[in-house]
């Protein structure tokens, strides 16, 4: 399921799941333009209001957690920047190395 880390667009998902992935992307790059439509959406997609409470929770939580790493400054831990390293360094990358 490498396509969910790229992009959930083009990744085989639920219609659930694709919205709620919709909701959350919006939430946390649009935050203001989120309208009744967006939960409606989620109850369409077979969410209860507790899962969609859940989700809008979930979301908001990463968003003011990174919102505060970002604000202070903290340094990610090493292992994150190794998942973000690229699978096949170019050889300008492999020139650099030791």
């Amino acid at each position: 399921m490498a396509q969910l880390g790229l992009d959930w667009r083009v990744a085989p998902l639920s219609t659930a799941d694709r919205a709620m992935l919709a909701y959350a992307e919006k939430l946390t790059l649009r935050p203001w333009e989120m309208v009744e439509g967006d939960v409606q959406a989620l109850r369409a997609a077979g969410f209860s209001d507790t899962a969609i409470l859940d989700i809008n929770q979930v979301t908001g939580y990463y968003a003011y957690v990174n919102r505060l790493a970002d604000g202070l400054g903290v340094e990610l831990e090493a292992f994150w920047a190794a998942l973000d390293a690229p699978a096949n360094p170019t050889s300008q990358d492999e020139a650099q190395a030791p």
